[in-house]
């Protein structure tokens, strides 16, 4: 069905995109006397063929691939084609997988990559969600993938360092290099402070002076979001990857498991931290919880907290009290606090505990998960992504104009 469904949408495209393709195809041989160029890759069971774009610069330059869907060289949704120099590079257990299934226009781990979802091995990524894959979720990856295309804003933009965002310093990273960053940082026993910001704490540090001033003094900010992305975009920058705590907290209780260094967890309603301890102990059977406690204590137990946390021997401290609130906590106690790596991770003790459904791996994957958010609790979010995203983006848009930081 999957092979039935590619020849009928191909051939469908061919015939309503033919005066373009006709007129694209003029436009190629002016500019360079050729009409079509050619790229050799591998296919299903590493056999060669020529993946076919127009000569020459201009829109629609891909458009000849609708002859390798027709053909069968390539599917809409596979693996990634790849060149006899890629393939000589996989151990032959990796490629006698990944050559059993055919290549396509777009990748799983291709549109993860372009949300900045792309965590895990490409290979492994793409193997996994092929192998035996439904005609309803091939078509739901090819619709990701037509959107993920528009996200990605049809060209390479360059990925500095760090990102600017009216005065506070973003590390451009990757997942696995800010977790290998905060691993390194516990085992040197370098005291170290980590914040994520989204859209919506921009916004807040915007115009929250002392919030935005310990962002500017913290060890590490990193990027959590759709929103920066389209961001970034604006500012014709890159952004290397949606770190978001949500997704790193599995990842460094992982970490944390095999390097037998204890988190403490704080924060959230009563009970709600304990269940996420809990969850990540199923998940990870070697993970160390010093402690747990919930964020709503006085002030006159703040002192008796931070003892509990002290005396627990936790090397990782992660506090869910909200934006700022957390932030400026830790910043006030970080002296006396002595886990060597602290950090605000917002309300994900909420989904790992069970207590708020995470959005569908789909709705992520398009850009939506706010929109889930939404959904969950309209009275508390409502102002947050309709208001605040659209002032986010004016804000970049007039930092752009500014051609300044501030």
């Amino acid at each position: 069905m999957i092979r039935v469904f590619d020849v009928l949408s191909s051939s469908l495209l061919l015939i309503i995109l033919s005066p373009f393709l006709l007129y694209r195809a003029i436009s190629a041989y002016r500019q360079s006397q050729s009409i079509f160029v050619s790229e050799p890759k591998l296919g299903q069971l590493k056999q060669p063929f020529k993946r076919w774009a127009f000569a020459g610069a201009g829109y629609g330059k891909q458009l000849p691939v609708l002859a390798n869907v027709l053909r069968g060289d390539l599917a809409w949704a596979g693996t990634r084609a790849l060149s006899m120099e890629e393939a000589d590079l996989l151990t032959p257990d990796v490629a006698q997988a990944f050559f059993a299934l055919k290549p396509g226009v777009v990748s799983a781990y291709g549109i993860k990559k372009t949300v900045g979802l792309a965590y895990d091995d490409e290979f492994a990524t793409d193997t996994e969600f092929f192998s035996g894959v439904r005609l309803k979720n091939y078509i739901g990856l090819c619709l990701r993938g037509l959107i993920g295309a528009l996200l990605g804003g049809g060209k390479a933009r360059p990925t500095p360092p760090v990102l600017h965002f009216w005065g506070v310093d973003i590390v451009n990273t990757t997942m696995a290099e800010a977790l290998d960053w905060i691993e390194q940082r516990v085992l040197a026993k370098h005291k170290a402070m980590v914040a994520f910001v989204n859209p919506g704490c921009l916004n807040i540090a915007y115009t929250h002076q002392e919030y935005r001033q310990v962002l500017q003094n913290v060890e590490r900010v990193l990027p959590d979001g759709i929103g920066l992305n389209i961001g970034c975009r604006l500012l014709n920058q890159a952004l290397l990857a949606n770190v978001n705590g949500t997704d790193l907290f599995p990842r460094l209780c992982e970490r944390a498991a095999l390097g037998a260094y204890p988190l403490f967890l704080l924060g959230g309603q009563a009970g709600v931290a304990e269940l996420a301890a809990k969850a990540m102990q199923q998940r990870y059977p070697g993970l160390l919880i010093a402690g747990v406690q919930d964020g709503f204590f006085s002030d006159a137990q703040e002192s008796q907290v931070i003892d509990t946390i002290n005396n627990s021997g936790a090397a990782l401290l992660l506090v869910g009290f909200g934006v700022p609130k957390q932030e400026l906590w830790l910043a006030k106690h970080r002296e006396q606090l002595q886990p060597t790596v602290c950090m605000g991770i917002g309300g994900l003790f909420d989904y790992y505990s069970g207590r708020i459904p995470r959005a569908p791996v789909w709705l992520r994957e398009i850009g939506l998960e706010w929109s889930w958010r939404l959904m969950q609790e309209p009275g508390r979010m409502w102002r947050r992504y309709l208001i605040g995203n659209p002032l986010f983006l004016y804000r970049v848009w007039l930092q752009r104009q500014q051609g300044t930081n501030l």
